[in-house]
């Protein structure tokens, strides 16, 4: 089945590709999200409008991301938890304290826009990527310290 993508989708396209996928993956998926439209003449003649609004609209974007990660320079997020022994955390730093950290700051960035390989689960200084847009990462600094008893 070959399909228009109108959002950019990860490991499949970006917005505006027309793309091979399984019957069921876009019947039952791709087009009840509405992330992306059938592949039919008629449609076919929408592509370039929708490409040209589409690099506009991801202009604007890397444009606003750009603001965005100069603003994250310098900003460090702190966490104070308890520790177990060999400064172990009970419990973990996610991706969503991160967010509501940096949403205390004002900044709001979605939880998963901050990339964590796994939940931070020791003491110190990490330093943890926020992928505001495709081409711009920006980096924030997270401290976590033991809490006092």
């Amino acid at each position: 089945m070959e399909v228009i993508l109108k959002e950019d989708v990860a490991k499949l396209g970006n917005r505006g590709d027309v793309v091979k996928v399984a019957e069921g993956y876009g019947r039952n998926y791709l087009l009840p999200k509405k992330l992306a439209i059938e592949a039919t003449q008629a449609n076919k003649a929408v592509i370039e409008q929708m490409k040209q609004a589409a690099v506009r609209k991801s202009a604007k974007d890397k444009a606003d991301a750009d603001v965005l990660a100069k603003q994250f320079e310098g900003v460090s997020v702190s966490f104070d938890r308890k520790v177990g022994e060999k400064d172990h955390l009970f419990g973990s730093v996610t991706s969503s304290d991160i967010a509501s950290e940096l949403a205390k700051q004002g900044f709001n960035v979605d939880r998963r826009k901050i990339h964590l390989d796994d939940p931070l689960k020791t003491l110190g200084e990490f330093h943890v990527p926020v992928k505001l847009h495709r081409d711009v990462t920006a980096h924030v600094k997270v401290v976590i310290n033991k809490e006092a008893e």
